[in-house]
């Protein structure tokens, strides 16, 4: 066995002593910054630095879609374009992309591009203050349908991510149907794919400047070496959640590890009767491929998860290195008896998912060590499972309550039982007295009933401004039993009739 040596690894970022520069595409050119500061946004280096001010600040945070644009980059050597937040995303994240924003849309000569001139043609705007994030996220979607008439379900989650404040959303739909049936305006793919390798590294680098560092490790080997010489240095994924460490609470992170470029970090495989997403997988691939597998169970939660732009940069891995109680992830994952693979210069640690969390905000997480992947069971024979989410919109909302089921029959009755919740408790929490009320018994109204009770055992939901305490665990209760009316072994209800019974 070869003895671990980080320093050889490292040997890459000490070449000259001095900072790499930021290289990326943008209106054609490649653009290297180089006293940038490594957590300036997008959004800054745009409207502060270059004077492109058609990107808008409304919100900060990732909510409001006012400061949409699209990036472009290689994945596994294939071009992506994703529509994202550049109010949270930090300018040396686009290292090796191209950026588009609003002011990429005209033709040369001022032509208006097709999303342009539908959104002209059906009164699209206005105010006019989130046109552009509207007109960038139509864009994205624009380059994607490559001339196909989008359905009315692809718009809504495409401009899921944009609010507008005239409520003006119905022309707005209007012109994402309009702006395929107009002239089309092709867009050179294959050659934004060339221009891009072009910018690639061979191997990791980093950037200084302000006295902060951002460290940016192409391969593994690197990240676990970088961690083990900055076990203090925060990690970056998808800034969904760091981005607004630096926008709403002003801190100063120090040195920076940012994950986006690991390609061994955003791997999809199946083995052992286990789908290992990588922490790097976006949670839009990521909920991709699970749907896959749990299509019925998934796909709503799946849609309802934040916006596209957040699930475009967002990752699985940070959503459980987060741990939040509130995360909308962590409580199927624990319900399906998931394990989460954490990473070291010691090697690989695999955990129950469960045992992951110690308390609010506290992880079995040791010096040096980062998640790596996030395993999930496959369908099983028996398997009953669902998964609801309770908040005060459909869309864009954080939950009042996460519930996760999955329990394991044969025939009629109880084989096992897990059942986990999000905003009950400090951390994503299983219902061990439920669930023991459960196992060996026959899937049952009676049997409801009493793990219905049980759930008084298993928490104590406190109040804030989501839900009184009072009404989580009613709901959690009800979902429960929603659950048994869906799943129950003599006559089922189809979920479509019991959401139409709930609305009544």
């Amino acid at each position: 066995m070869v003895a671990f040596r980080p320093w050889r690894t490292l040997k890459f970022y000490f070449k000259t002593g001095m900072s790499e520069p930021i290289r990326f595409l943008f209106r054609g050119e490649v653009r290297e910054l180089r006293e940038a500061p490594p957590t300036q946004t997008i959004l800054q280096h745009l409207r502060e630095d270059l004077h492109c001010t058609g990107t808008k600040e409304g919100c900060a945070e990732g909510d409001c879609g006012a400061c949409t644009v699209v990036v472009g980059s290689l994945e596994d050597g294939h071009l992506a374009l994703k529509s994202i937040n550049a109010c949270i995303q930090f300018t040396p994240t686009l290292d090796g992309k191209a950026l588009f924003t609003v002011e990429d849309l005209a033709a040369a000569d001022g032509a208006l591009h097709p999303v342009q001139q539908a959104l002209v043609e059906c009164h699209g705007s206005q105010c006019g203050f989130c046109t552009p994030g509207f007109a960038m996220s139509l864009w994205g979607m624009y380059i994607k349908q490559e001339g196909r008439v989008p359905a009315r379900c692809e718009i809504i989650d495409a401009l899921s991510g944009n609010l507008c404040r005239c409520t003006g959303y119905r022309p707005i739909i209007d012109a994402a149907r309009r702006m395929v049936e107009l002239p089309p305006v092709a867009f050179d793919k294959p050659a934004l794919a060339e221009r891009l390798r072009g910018l690639q590294r061979s191997h990791g680098f980093s950037y200084t400047a302000h006295g902060q560092r951002f460290h940016v490790p192409r391969t593994l080997d690197e990240l676990v070496a970088l961690r083990a010489a900055h076990p203090d240095a925060v990690l970056l994924a998808g800034s969904t959640d760091v981005g607004l460490w630096v926008t709403k609470q002003l801190r100063t992170l120090g040195d920076v590890i940012y994950l986006g470029q690991v390609e061994a970090l955003k791997t999809v495989s199946e083995d052992a009767g286990m789908l290992e997403i990588g922490a790097g997988v976006s949670l839009q691939d990521a909920y991709a491929a699970l749907c896959e597998r749990y299509p019925a169970e998934l796909s709503e939660l799946w849609q309802r998860f934040a916006s596209l732009p957040i699930r475009n940069a967002g990752t699985l891995g940070g959503n459980v290195a987060n741990g939040s109680p509130i995360g909308d992830s962590m409580p199927w994952l624990i319900a399906l008896g998931s394990q989460v693979v954490l990473r070291s210069k010691e090697g690989p640690r695999v955990l129950a998912l469960e045992d992951f969390y110690l308390g609010y905000q506290q992880k079995d997480l040791r010096a040096g060590e980062f998640v790596q992947a996030v395993r999930v069971p496959l369908p099983a024979a028996g398997l009953r499972f669902r998964t609801y989410k309770l908040a005060k919109r459909f869309d864009q909302d954080i939950s009042a309550v996460c519930a996760a089921f999955a329990v394991m029959l044969d025939g009629d009755t109880i084989v096992d039982a897990r059942i986990a919740f999000g905003g009950m408790a400090a951390t994503p929490k299983r219902a061990h007295e439920a669930e023991a009320v459960l196992r060996g018994q026959a899937w049952s109204e009676a049997t409801l009933r009493a793990a219905m009770a049980a759930l008084t055992r298993d928490y104590a939901p406190l109040s804030d401004a989501r839900a009184s305490g009072s009404y989580r665990m009613r709901t959690a209760q009800n979902l429960l039993h929603r659950f048994w009316l869906e799943t129950r072994t003599e006559n089922p209800l189809p979920a479509s009739a019991v959401n139409a019974f709930a609305s009544l």
